[in-house]
């Protein structure tokens, strides 16, 4: 997806927009259609409430459809193409790359999607099986076919014919991919050097060969490191014998970082990265219900937590006052570990050999701040209900929970990771289980110790 037009311009246009169709001058909204980009009919599209997102997507030209949903959200995209039968999906898909022809197939029911393959021109369905049996979110599923190679015996001059007679070269085409005869990659040859070289010389004496092409398998976020570490354009895509079968260009690495930040966003509170913000009742709320479950669980191990004082809270009230604020402390600590250690991960960071100084820093950085917060916890709990016991009490349960906080912030997203849950989606909610259930064990077992 590419990022959405100018704010105030696309709000004024969907208030626009949405007046005419309420005022059924449906003419003019198509007029309007007509003259924007494919962002933002896309955009438009998934700013409006499903009745006026029907007749929009009702209006817009058949040649631009196809471009247009390419640039929608998966939700907003599964919801349209529901909605259609095979001849509607094969027109729309004429113009298409083949990746991007991809990830539309790979949203149908399975009733249609056979009937789309055989109603697709035989050279297009050869070109799109390539790049299908791929999962979305790795290097095969985001490359393209669309590869120009070159053997490393020509010379320039043959290869500068060669590129005239094609007419047109792919989008971001920053270099010419050098191939054997049996399309093993060898290396490639930057465009920028191909154009301003001595005609007579061999791609072999030109081509770099120190490249490394991407694998197949290689997931996409580890696809979107290789090209910022590298700054690259475009990269080799090969099988695992080394041939070349493609290459993933910057555009696509664009929308995994995009993904992957939406992704982090909507994982905190248990939602997909493509949440349709307009999804119908009936379909947005079974995705809610999950977490808002998950969460209540956990909420009674808390609440358990505190049932087990019932008796020491009935006979010092202020406890009941401070609790929150030792739980509050602890998982505002523990999100901020958390987050540094899941944007570690993601980034690379973090192996085993750097996880005990992290874990070793956070700790210090908990036992200092607890120290810190404790001593004024305690001397506003003083203040407030004359009682030094109270004070201690806090301070010591404090400094217990941030420490608890700390270490749960490392070692989670770790054990998650080694379990294969994401901790971005699951993450927040356990963390805020743990910091809840100690602080109130610790808070209220001290009291207990101290009153009784």
């Amino acid at each position: 997806m590419t990022a959405p037009p100018a704010r105030g311009d696309i709000r004024r246009r969907l208030e626009e927009l949405l007046a005419a169709i309420d005022a059924g001058t449906l003419s003019h909204v198509r007029r309007v259609l007509s003259h924007l980009g494919a962002v933002e009919v896309a955009h438009l599209l998934e700013s409006s409430p499903p009745r006026a997102r029907h007749i929009l997507w009702q209006l817009i030209e058949p040649e631009q459809e196809g471009e247009v949903l390419q640039e929608l959200g998966d939700d907003v995209m599964g919801a349209l193409l529901e909605q259609m039968d095979a001849d509607d999906v094969v027109a729309l898909m004429e113009h298409l790359e083949p990746d991007d022809v991809a990830d539309i197939l790979q949203k149908l029911p399975g009733r249609i999607l056979q009937d789309v393959l055989r109603g697709m021109d035989e050279h297009d369905r050869r070109r799109v099986e390539r790049v299908l049996p791929y999962e979305e979110d790795t290097a095969g599923g985001l490359m393209n076919t669309d590869t120009i190679t070159v053997r490393p015996r020509h010379t320039v001059d043959v290869v500068l014919r060669y590129l005239r007679r094609l007419g047109e070269i792919p989008p971001a085409t920053d270099a010419i991919f050098v191939v054997s005869r049996g399309d093993d990659f060898l290396g490639q040859l930057p465009v920028s050097k191909l154009l301003v070289c001595d005609p007579e010389l061999t791609v072999r004496e030109l081509m770099q060969t120190g490249v490394e092409p991407i694998a197949i398998d290689t997931p996409a976020h580890e696809v979107a490191r290789l090209f910022r570490r590298h700054d690259w354009v475009s990269a080799a895509v090969v099988d695992g014998n080394g041939k070349l079968v493609g290459r993933i260009t910057i555009d696509d690495v664009v929308d995994v970082i995009v993904e992957d930040a939406d992704h982090s966003l909507m994982s905190m509170a248990g939602l997909a990265e493509d949440e349709d913000t307009f999804a119908p009742l009936l379909k947005a709320a079974p995705r809610r219900a999950i977490w808002l479950g998950i969460n209540l669980a956990t909420a009674f191990i808390a609440s358990s937590v505190i049932g087990l004082f019932e008796g020491t809270i009935d006979r010092v009230v202020a406890l009941a006052v401070l609790m929150p604020i030792v739980a509050s402390m602890g998982g505002v600590a523990g999100s901020q570990t958390l987050t540094v250690v899941v944007r570690g991960m993601a980034l690379g960071h973090i192996a085993r050999s750097n996880a005990p100084w992290l874990l070793s820093r956070e700790l210090a950085l908990a036992t200092l701040n607890g120290m810190l917060w404790a001593l004024v916890c305690a001397g506003a709990a003083v203040l407030w209900f004359r009682d030094p016991l109270i004070g201690v009490c806090i301070a010591a349960a404090l400094l217990v929970n941030l420490l608890a906080a700390a270490a749960a912030g490392v070692l989670l997203p770790m054990l998650m990771r080694s379990l294969r849950i994401d901790p971005a989606l699951a993450g927040s909610v356990v963390l805020t289980t743990i910091t809840d259930a100690v602080g109130f064990l610790s808070f209220l077992g001290l009291a207990t110790l101290f009153y009784t």
